[in-house]
Parts: C-alpha cells; structure tokens; sequence
C-alpha cells in the first residue's frame, strides 16, 4: 500500500452546517452563515431546468432511484478514497459495498498520484464570494499542488458535464488563498467510473471559472435573497 504524506501545517477549521429550506447552510466561526457552493451552483436556473427536463424524461420515481444510488455510491468512494489516503484503509469493512469497492480499485492507479496532502474533507468559506463548502482533497498531483476532486459515475463524462465542477473546485481555491494564503496551481477532477474506467481532469485556475461563480452567486442571491451575516 502507499503510504501518503500529511503536511501538518495547515489546521482544518470547524464549520456546522445543517439544511435551510431545502438548502445547505454553513455556520463560520465569526457566526457569518453562508450557503454551500454546491447549493448555489445546483440551483442555477439553468441546471434546475434541465434537471426538471430529465425527471419529466425518466418519470420522478426512476429519478429518485437513480439519484439515491448515485448519492451512495459516492459516498462510499469517498470514504474509501479518504480511508486510503489517511493510511489505514480496511476494504473488509466496506465488504457490503462492492460496486465503490472495484471503482476504487480501477482508479487506485490514479490516487497514486497524490501526495503531501494539505486538506482533505475540509470545511472552507470566503466572506468576500459570501459561500463555503467542503473540499475533497488539497494536495499535489503530479508534484503540482491542486484542488482535488473526486465523482463517480457510470461511464466518463463529457467535456461539457465537468465545467461546473471546474467552477466549485475555483471557489475551493477562492478560500483557500483568502483563509490559508495558499495558491494552487491546478484544478483536477477524478471521475471514477462503473464500467472501470477513470477520467482525468486536469487544468490550471482560469478567470472564466471565476467570473462564472461570481454570476452564479450573483444569480443565487438575487433569486433567494442575499445572506446577511449574523450570529446564531
């Protein structure tokens, strides 16, 4: 097994969060609350209409189905991969899983990859871009110090379907260098896949991502209403 490097100079911060009418809320450590990155790209217009567009499509209860598999086998990947990364991954106790299992076994390879992790599950925010999140993984990827994503899927994605994890993955980096001073140079997306195939992702921060999360914020806040800071 490999064994990965920790760099133990960057303390993860503590957030809550619970769910607000549907959405995802996190609480900062100044009492700022903040809607979750993925909340705000998911319920761009757009992809609200297109998701509409497929549950029409499938029937609702196909859809759900669909979604709730899709939500646990991702779960179970990143337990795994999370397990693995911190050195003591046991695959006996995911023996009642064995579909995130192979998938991770197929794009083992891949996670071999990284190394010197900063961060992995964390907590983030940005009280200039006024969301937060947890990002999957800080840490080099081929020498190159990234924002790390890990998805599943039952077969590669195309090129299109990933802009916007490029976009959540900007907003990682976002708070990153705001709360840590820490630059990445890369945005990497790591797909792992059902049929055994695993894509890759890779590309330096660009400022399309940037402005295109700024009008998603924008969108969101005029939609919903604008979170004020506040205390609990």
């Amino acid at each position: 097994m490999n064994l990965f490097n920790h760099v133990g100079d960057v303390t993860p911060i503590e957030m809550n969060a619970e769910m607000v009418d549907g959405k995802r809320v996190y609480y900062t450590p100044s009492g700022n609350h903040y809607p979750s990155i993925t909340t705000v790209i998911g319920n761009n217009a757009k992809k609200q209409a297109g998701l509409a567009k497929w549950r029409a499509r499938v029937g609702k209860e196909k859809a759900a189905n669909i979604s709730a598999r899709s939500s646990g086998r991702g779960t179970k990947y990143h337990a795994i991969a999370e397990d693995y990364f911190n050195n003591n991954l046991d695959l006996k106790k995911y023996s009642k899983f064995p579909l995130p299992v192979l998938m991770f076994q197929h794009s083992r390879s891949v996670l071999d990859r990284i190394n010197n992790i900063y961060l992995q599950e964390a907590a983030l925010y940005s009280d200039q871009l006024e969301v937060a999140g947890r990002v999957d993984c800080i840490a080099e990827f081929d020498g190159v110090l990234s924002i790390i994503d890990f998805k599943t899927s039952a077969e590669p994605k195309r090129e299109s379907y990933l802009y916007d994890y490029l976009v959540q993955e900007t907003a990682y980096a976002c708070c990153l260098q705001e709360l840590y001073g820490i630059t990445v140079k890369q945005l990497v997306t790591i797909v792992a896949c059902e049929n055994g195939e695993t894509q890759v992702h890779v590309t330096p921060p660009k400022k399309e991502y940037l402005l295109k999360l700024i009008q998603y914020i924008d969108e969101y806040q005029t939609r919903y209403g604008k979170k004020e800071s506040t205390s609990r």
